[in-house]
């Protein structure tokens, strides 16, 4: 059985879709959470539903684009809990264009978030981590990094970026105790997904077209995900580091 308790949990991308999700399930099995986002609002909502139903989560809100910001992030979170023990990183970004299209700047946008932002949350957390005797860290990447998607290429790059990354980060943290997974899902009903759909032409056709890329013939829900992640991050699957789940629906078979 699942069981957090003792556990203090860090998600950047905490204040909607799968990061809000994880850190629901992460605080109902126990843990003590700390929601990040860029949001002024979203994070503190998810708190208030953490607490509501009986959890205990605070939030703390910046850019994870930010080097010095990602310290101060894993610096307060010790400061609330004492320790860290799981990092989930799920703060993304999504942008349009083909390589002949992406501006310079939007290159640099995406890649701050999905990459930089990654890697330097990691590089503190794992500092705290090796203080404690280990830890866990989970990267939401995407399914997108196996197959060609239409117009979009660098967050494609990036989150292939990802995966490359956690098997790096997998095999020179292991001596440490601290494991390594990402987890790739398909096309997941988040408000970012939501809102592509209704600034389309024809939503319904788009939808449609999403359903139709996934063999199991329907989008995920954000919880299946969060399944997903609080199990790579639990002591029931203590023998797993560097892998990269594909939950996506067959979208990549």
């Amino acid at each position: 059985m699942l069981d957090f308790t003792g556990k203090v949990v860090l998600i950047t991308g905490g204040g909607a879709g799968i990061g809000r999700e994880s850190a629901i399930l992460f605080a109902q099995h126990g843990a003590k959470v700390v929601i990040n986002s860029v949001g002024p609002t979203s994070g503190q909502e998810t708190v208030n539903l953490i607490r509501q139903k009986g959890g205990e989560a605070i939030f703390i809100r910046g850019d994870v684009a930010n080097n010095a910001f990602c310290k101060q992030l894993v610096e307060k979170t010790v400061e609330a809990y004492g320790r860290l023990d799981i990092l989930v990183n799920s703060a993304g970004i999504v942008r349009p264009g083909n390589v002949c299209e992406v501006s310079e700047e939007t290159i640099d946008e995406v890649l701050a978030v999905n990459v930089k932002g990654v890697f330097f949350t990691s590089k503190y957390a794992i500092e705290e981590m090796t203080k404690t005797g280990g830890g866990n860290i989970v990267h939401i990447a995407s399914a997108a990094c196996m197959y060609g998607v239409k117009n979009r290429s660098v967050y494609t790059a990036s989150k292939g970026a990802i995966v490359a990354l956690t098997k790096a980060m997998a095999v020179d943290h292991a001596h440490q105790h601290i494991r390594v997974n990402a987890i790739c899902p398909g096309a997941t009903i988040t408000p970012s997904l939501e809102e592509r759909f209704q600034t389309s032409a024809d939503p319904d056709a788009l939808r449609a077209q999403f359903v139709a890329n996934h063999p199991i013939g329907r989008l995920a829900e954000p919880i299946e995900i969060a399944y997903s992640v609080v199990f790579v991050a639990s002591d029931e699957s203590a023998f797993t580091t560097g892998a990269a789940f594909m939950i996506d629906g067959g979208v990549s078979l």
